[in-house]
């Protein structure tokens, strides 16, 4: 069973930067995708980006391409999430989900999710 932990979420004026972490202790090899997704208040949870594991192939969503970077630190077993330019409507929840790779950019079909972690960025 996977457990991602996410930390690294805080505050910050638009513009500025904070990189996310998530830990995922535990590993099943058929949930070989991490992925990271945010939900703001009044709506939807939505999926931000995805790395498949093994590949090291990324996903963005169109919203954070060229702005946001999904990396890996297979030593650690930690996923990252460089967050550069940030704008108000970046403000969310941030969760880290360990999910199996037909799944990887989908909020739906399972997987292991984190507790998420709170990015608010003010104008």
């Amino acid at each position: 069973q996977v457990q991602p932990v996410e930390s690294g979420g805080g505050s910050v004026q638009a513009g500025g930067s904070l990189r996310l972490s998530c830990a995922a202790s535990g590993y099943t090899y058929s949930y070989d995708c991490m992925g990271w997704f945010r939900q703001a208040p009044g709506k939807e949870r939505e999926w931000v980006a995805s790395i498949y594991l093994a590949a090291g192939n990324t996903l963005y969503t169109d919203s954070v391409k060229e702005r946001f970077t999904i990396s890996q630190d297979n030593a650690k077993r930690t996923v990252y999430l460089q967050m550069n330019s940030l704008k108000p409507e970046d403000t969310a929840m941030y969760y880290c989900a360990a999910k199996k790779p037909q799944y990887c950019t989908l909020v739906a079909g399972g997987g292991y999710w984190g507790q998420g972690t709170q990015v608010t960025v003010s104008s």
